[in-house]
């Protein structure tokens, strides 16, 4: 039975939330305000309904606290939404926005379709191959021909980024929030150079093409 946290200040809501996905199969965990939010995050809720606009501490407060220790993939609840608002919720770890007022069973759909998502990826096989390379995901390996290649914790970090999402291009600041962290001190410039060192040690095995430069973009990782 999968468990979803559901996080709003408007009782009515929670409650309308609570009884809909009890009645669909999911154990439900409710909180009135971020900071019971945070605490309920023992749960180890398998999706997070958040709502944004909540006293004391928000919806993304919330996100950017919790985000570093959750994997669930977290749906933000919000009255109203601009592109800055999306930005700054993505940046600080959402998955996907509900605007309200919502369909019930659109929202019930894409709980689902976000959950399936979620253990499918759990159930992927941690290694990949890509032409001579092999990347380890638990063991934070990449070999080549039988060779591991030698690389710093970041450029790891980067070829998972970009391997774990096949054809997504990620510009350099979606990359350095990611990886560094949304309120992290430096340079989003600092993702070019790492990127020139993974091709680097990647073209010794002719290999460098897998890191693709989509011009005014950012980088894709391609097969």
């Amino acid at each position: 039975m999968y468990k979803i946290l559901i996080v709003d200040d408007e009782q009515d809501v929670v409650s309308l939330l609570k009884d809909y996905f009890e009645l669909n199969g999911y154990e439900t965990v409710v909180a009135y305000n971020g900071a019971e939010a945070v605490s309920k995050i023992s749960s180890k809720p398998d999706l997070i309904l958040l709502d944004v606009n909540m006293p004391d501490m928000d919806g993304t407060e919330v996100c950017e606290r919790i985000r570093e220790y959750v994997s669930c993939p977290i749906l933000f609840l919000t009255a109203k939404i601009e592109d800055s608002d999306k930005i700054k919720g993505f940046a600080a770890g959402g998955d996907d926005y509900i605007l309200k007022p919502f369909s019930i069973e659109e929202l019930g759909a894409r709980v689902a379709a976000h959950i399936r998502r979620e253990h499918r990826n759990a159930a992927v096989v941690n290694a990949r191959f890509w032409g001579k390379l092999v990347i380890d995901y638990s063991a934070k390996t990449v070999t080549a021909e039988g060779k591991q290649i030698a690389f710093a914790k970041k450029e790891f970090e980067i070829i998972e980024l970009l391997s774990l999402h096949q054809g997504q291009v990620f510009d350099k600041e979606r990359i350095y929030e990611r990886l560094w962290g949304y309120n992290a001190e430096g340079d989003s410039q600092v993702i070019a150079e790492h990127i020139r060192r993974i091709r680097a040690k990647l073209k010794n095995f002719g290999e460098e093409y897998h890191i693709e430069t989509v011009w005014g973009m950012g980088y894709k990782w391609v097969k």
